[in-house]
Order: C-alpha cells, then sequence, then structure tokens
C-alpha cells in the first residue's frame, strides 16, 4: 500500500490521493486486465507467462521472497523433506500451487492439495488441524503467524523452495505510468540507499553531495523526464520514507512480523535492493 501511495507522491505531491480496492489473488489480474484497478501492488511474483502472455509489465521488485511452509510445533518436524503424506492448504490462483506440485515430485513424495480462496481462510484451516501444513510465501507465513490465537505454537519451517519476487504491475501499453511506478520505487531504494529519510530530507537539502541534489530536486531537472515536477522523489519521502522506513513500520522490526531484512536488504549491505541512479 506505501508503494501505491509513493506513486500518488510523486504524481500528485500527495500520498493521500489512492483508492485501494481489496482483491483475492484470483481476483487480482482480471482487475487489472479490466481497468478496475490502474496498479497492483501486492505479494504478486514476477513470473514470464505474467510478465508477457498475460498483458502486464512488472515495475520494480518491492520484496524478494520465497515459498515456505507453516506448521504446527506437534507435527514435530524440522524440514520441509519430512512432509510426505501431508495434507496442505494452499490459496488458488497463485504460483504456490505449482512450486509445491514441483517441490513434491522433486522429493518423491506425496501430498494432498485444500485450497482457499483467501490466505485467511487457509490459516484457520491449519489451526482447527484441517490441514498439516499452509504453504505460501513466507512473508505471508508470518504475516499469518501473528493473526493465530496461539502464534507461538506455530512455527515457519527454514526450507524455502521457490524464488518469488515481488513487485507491482501495470498493463502493457502506457509507457509513460510504467515508468512512473518503477521510478517511485527506484526512488525508495535511492533514497535509503543515499542517506535520505522523511525525518532528515529537509536537512539533506544543505547537502553538497550531486546524487543527494539531484534527488531532492536541488539540482538539475529530471522531474520532466517522467513529466513531473522536481520535487517528485522529495515528496515521495517526505510523505512515505525511503525503502528502509517502509520495510521496518510494515514488517520489519517496527511491527509485529519482526521480518529481518535479508536478501531485502540494500546491495551495499548484503542484500539484493538496488536501485539504478537518478541523472
Amino acid at each position: 500500500m506505501d508503494v501505491c501511495r509513493a506513486v500518488a507522491a510523486a504524481l500528485f505531491g500527495d500520498a493521500t490521493k489512492v483508492k485501494f480496492t481489496p482483491l483475492t489473488a484470483k481476483e487480482r489480474f482480471t482487475a487489472l486486465q479490466s481497468g478496475e484497478i490502474d496498479v497492483l501492488s501486492r505479494n504478486t511474483t514476477w513470473t514470464l507467462n505474467r510478465d508477457t502472455a498475460q498483458g502486464f509489465n512488472f515495475t520494480a521488485v518491492t520484496y524478494y521472497d520465497g515459498q515456505g511452509f507453516l506448521v504446527n510445533k506437534k507435527l514435530g518436524v524440522k524440514s520441509g523433506k519430512e512432509l510426505d503424506g501431508a495434507t496442505v492448504c494452499i490459496q488458488a490462483g497463485t504460483t504456490t500451487e505449482l512450486n509445491l506440485s514441483d517441490y513434491f515430485r522433486a522429493n518423491k513424495m506425496k501430498y494432498t492439495p485444500i485450497t482457499y480462496d483467501k490466505s485467511d481462510e487457509s490459516a484457520k484451516a491449519l489451526e482447527s488441524g484441517r490441514c498439516d501444513v499452509l504453504t505460501s510465501d513466507q512473508s505471508q507465513l508470518y504475516a499469518q503467524r501473528v493473526k493465530l490465537s496461539k502464534p507461538d505454537d506455530f512455527v515457519v519451517l527454514p526450507d524455502v523452495i521457490s524464488k518469488e519476487p515481488l513487485a507491482p504491475l501495470v498493463r502493457h501499453g502506457d509507457d509513460e505510468w510504467f515508468d512512473l511506478v518503477k521510478w517511485s520505487q527506484f526512488a525508495l531504494v535511492n533514497a535509503e540507499d543515499l542517506g535520505i529519510n522523511s525525518k532528515n530530507l529537509d536537512e539533506m537539502k544543505k547537502s553538497t553531495n550531486p546524487d543527494v541534489k539531484r534527488f531532492l530536486g536541488v539540482e538539475g531537472d529530471k522531474g520532466k523526464d517522467l513529466g513531473l515536477s522536481n520535487e517528485w522523489a522529495y515528496n515521495i519521502v517526505k510523505q512515505v520514507g525511503n525503502y528502509g522506513e517502509i520495510f521496518e513500520r510494515n514488517i520489519g522490526q517496527d511491527s509485529p512480523l519482526k521480518i529481518a531484512r535479508g536478501l531485502n536488504a540494500l546491495w551495499s549491505k548484503g542484500g539484493l535492493q538496488y536501485a539504478p541512479p537518478i541523472r
């Protein structure tokens, strides 16, 4: 949601000018294809088929994730390879289904799938004992775990069985909109990389660093390349924060989920988050 707010801040100078439409995994692509929404910012994995045949353009990866398993501790398993014969809850209409099938087939194991339209439904099924395992992107598993009545009774196994680069997507055919959404995400990462955050950005206007000056619109005329004012990136950080601030308050150490940055740390700190320069 904060990525959408960042786009609004860049485009309108007002992060509140967003209309949010809740969608299930099965509904999300039709809503974007039909024009019901303009950008889909969700835990949606960037795949070849979605990026080409379905008529979408993925913008920039907001979160590097991977599919895992959430189980009740009383099941007594420590690894996904101990799940032979398990009943597995899955959210319908996701890459999760194929990944699960591939994993079990590759490891010569059997399982019984139970699909649900909504992630909350699949989590309730795990809690009630309807299934042995809930599988999804690890970030979603942590989010579902904290909603359970006894979250400490459940554990996310260490196995990561897939690559799940999550990114906002837009429809094919509107390059200017594609550029705007993409560079809004790049601005979030570049801000953190330059040491600019929502609390210090006005002070940072005094910086002698040319990259900081360009970013904040003090020097150069880079806004016009996006059809925006030169304060587009300043407005994003002022109203929404940088990538690190967004991460920590939503899913990191300032949130109930307490997810470590991991692969989503900046490139300079051993992670994968890296953005092209504003030049």
